[in-house]
């Protein structure tokens, strides 16, 4: 992409009528501190030359550089908001899919290019009653109770785990390097935890149907097999009451 391309016509045009008058009025102000100066000390251009040097990089140059420096801050922290935006979730702040995806993708890659697979799990929480929330108590309802149960979720994971929204009614786990019993300890402390936990709308309690099962994987694959087979776990047998999670693995390559 090249420079006319990048910006727009008006964008360059503006931009160069505020450099041209911030040229001018550099210029302007330099001129007229090397004048004031000369009269003020007329036989000695020299220390008129050092004198005015310095008082212009003072009062021109370091403001010009200061706002300068201030205003990249700031394109940095909206950068930086816009990454954010566009790899999480506005209600859950977890991870949106196209993110969990490709961080998944990644790790797989990753691994297979250095040869040391360990390979991983992931764990799909499929929340049966959400649309029966949104139409009883609207839209809004259903958004608290997804941001309370990825709280709970990230607060029953362990750290490097991934967490992420990939439907409106499900959240993904990415284990890396997992084993079956640690995945087991996560599902199972997801369980528990949201059995424990108390929702209510309207001073009424709401009851919270859960469904959780899993895909253990050790070679090469990729994310969407991963997710199915998560998925048709959670659906067949993920909503049994049971601590175990429902579990499949993949055959390895």
């Amino acid at each position: 992409m090249n420079f006319s391309q990048r910006y727009s016509s008006a964008t360059i045009v503006s931009a160069l009528r505020i450099a041209t008058l911030g040229a001018v009025c550099f210029a302007a102000g330099s001129v007229g501190v090397l004048l004031i100066l000369n009269l003020i000390v007329p036989d000695r251009p020299f220390l008129v030359g050092f004198a005015g040097a310095g008082l212009i990089s003072v009062f021109v140059a370091f403001p010009l550089l200061l706002i300068l420096q201030l205003k990249v801050g700031e394109l940095k922290k909206l950068q930086e908001t816009v990454n954010y935006t566009a790899r999480h979730d506005s209600v859950t702040k977890t991870l949106n899919g196209t993110a969990f995806a490709a961080a998944v993708e990644h790790y797989i890659d990753r691994r297979k290019r250095i040869a040391t697979d360990a390979g991983g799990v992931m764990i799909a929480v499929v929340i049966d009653t959400l649309d029966e929330i949104s139409r009883r108590y609207g839209p809004q309802w259903a958004d608290t109770v997804m941001q309370s149960l990825a709280a709970i979720i990230q607060s029953s994971v362990r750290k490097g785990d991934l967490v992420a929204r990939l439907a409106t009614n499900e959240l993904g786990v990415f284990l890396p390097g997992a084993t079956v019993e640690n995945a087991q300890d996560v599902g199972t402390r997801i369980r528990r935890r949201v059995a424990e936990a108390s929702f209510s709308a309207e001073g009424a309690p709401m009851t919270i149907g859960v469904r959780l099962g899993g895909a253990v994987f050790e070679g090469p694959t990729d994310f969407n097999h991963i997710r199915q087979l998560a998925d048709e776990m959670a659906m067949q047998r993920g909503g049994e009451s049971e601590d175990a999670i429902p579990l499949s693995r993949l055959p390895a390559a």
